[in-house]
């Protein structure tokens, strides 16, 4: 860990996290305290700053995103100064590779992305995602909610959640540039989704602005 942070500066930060990613960090620092060598899993990398806060921490991190993805990403760890402790794996979500570099891990941060999958795919991503962990480790997961604003006009929005798959309202997808159709989640979506895999759903919640999220463990 960068001994001219502390572990509350690192978590907190600059911005504000959101709450899962807060929790996942908040989990390392705990299983840290009891062993060494904790390991992270985060899909998708996005600009890379939740994995530099883990890499701050002390965690031995991998993160996934799509190949065209590598340079910035590694760049981004490299200018942190983290180029050693933040390892890339190339991989989109609906082709996880059967085993990802450095699994099983302790933590897994699935950021976003299964709201492009249907239901049925989305399940099968998050058994495998479950797999990659310990036996007691822990699954972080962020989906875009049905109840958000993503929900006004969606054509998808009375269905159930095993045939909801479709585009959202053409104002909505021309302001947010989602063009592809999605599977919006209501919390009960999600905590079904996590039950359904095997995991020992932990908790659940859905945000101000109406995004769903959940933790869950693999038993």
């Amino acid at each position: 860990m960068d001994q001219h942070l502390s572990p509350n500066s690192i978590i907190s930060g600059d911005d504000k996290d959101d709450e899962n990613e807060r929790l996942a960090l908040e989990e390392y620092i705990k299983r840290q305290r009891v062993k060494q060598g904790v390991s992270v899993f985060i899909f998708p990398a996005g600009r890379c700053r939740l994995a530099i806060k883990f890499a701050r921490l002390g965690a031995s991190v991998t993160v996934g995103d799509a190949p065209e993805w590598r340079q910035e990403i590694e760049n981004r760890a490299l200018a942190a100064g983290l180029g050693d402790e933040i390892r890339f794996t190339p991989c989109q979500l609906s082709e996880l590779p059967a085993d990802l570099p450095g699994a099983p891990y302790d933590i897994i941060v699935l950021r976003r992305g299964l709201c492009q999958l249907p239901y049925h795919q989305a399940r099968v991503i998050v058994r495998q995602l479950l797999l990659q962990l310990k036996i007691g480790g822990k699954l972080y997961t962020s989906i875009l909610g049905l109840h958000s604003e993503l929900g006004d006009g969606y054509s998808g929005r009375e269905q159930p959640i095993e045939e909801r798959f479709a585009p959202l309202a053409p104002a909505i997808a021309a302001k947010y540039g989602i063009k592809r159709p999605v599977c919006l989640y209501s919390e009960r979506n999600l905590f079904m989704l996590l039950l359904e895999t095997g995991a020992s759903v932990l908790r659940t919640l859905t945000t101000t602005y109406g995004n769903v999220k959940g933790v869950a463990v693999r038993v």
